[in-house]
């Protein structure tokens, strides 16, 4: 491609290893020019994730625990002062017990309930609150979503109940941010092989069915999200906000 995130300045929730989405869109980033701000969660996840920031070609590795809103703070004041503004914000976070994935949805505990909205959801408001000062000049959010947020996947469970209410706030992000130039777009990706799909159950029967029903015959492959994510992030996506955009080889307009 020819460099459609030249001179912005992105930055990338949810990088936690070689096979999550955020690890390609954040490689794809770069590859387009931009400089990339990548966070990682206390300083556990430090090493690891300063390593795959280096390999994707990173500026900057910044901790950040989205549950506390002086973490958020903090980021914000350090993207500001490197950086002076922020252009596209990828949100890629999600999370949920496994116990609650394993068992019908009607058995999800409070605190499991709770846990799945606040990470998974919830998150994205506190992310783009933290962040929209910093796009004076307009710019990019965007959110990873999953078919379960519309329809029921077996064994998804709570975590498709989380994914809806993403995907609403992501609408009324995207009507309240509007007038500033702020877009706000989810991509819903086809199932992939990342580390947290392996945690639900029956998986590899998800792709299995995916691939033998969906229009082209296959899975989805992660480079197609992460230039998906750079078109909604890039002046190309200008007028797209408020959208999900299905990159699931077209599994979504399929009976189930």
């Amino acid at each position: 491609m020819s460099k459609l995130l030249e001179s912005k300045t992105a930055l990338v929730l949810g990088v936690a290893n070689r096979w999550s989405l955020a690890y390609f869109i954040a490689r794809a980033f770069v590859r387009e020019g931009a400089k990339l701000v990548i966070t990682c969660q206390g300083e556990r996840q430090r090493l690891i994730v300063e390593e795959l920031g280096a390999e994707a070609g990173a500026s900057r590795v910044l901790s950040c625990d989205v549950t506390r809103e002086e973490e958020l703070a903090a980021l914000a004041g350090a993207l500001k002062s490197e950086f002076g503004r922020v252009d596209a914000v990828v949100h890629s976070i999600a999370s949920a017990s496994r116990e609650d994935l394993s068992r019908p949805f009607v058995q999800t505990s409070r605190d499991g309930y709770l846990l799945a909205q606040e990470i998974s959801s919830y998150s994205l408001v506190a992310v783009a609150r933290a962040i929209a000062p910093l796009m004076a000049e307009g710019g990019s959010i965007l959110t990873l979503s999953y078919l379960g947020a519309v329809r029921v996947i077996p064994n998804y469970n709570v975590m498709g109940v989380a994914k809806a209410a993403l995907e609403a706030s992501m609408r009324y992000l995207a009507s309240d941010l509007g007038p500033s130039g702020i877009r706000v777009n989810a991509i819903s990706a086809g199932p992939v092989r990342t580390a947290s799909a392996r945690g639900i159950k029956d998986f590899s029967s998800v792709l299995d069915q995916v691939a033998g029903r969906a229009p082209l015959r296959r899975n989805t492959d992660p480079e197609e999200v992460a230039d998906a994510a750079v078109f909604l992030a890039s002046d190309l996506g200008r007028g797209v906000t408020g959208n999900v955009l299905y990159v699931d080889a077209g599994f979504q307009i399929t009976a189930m």
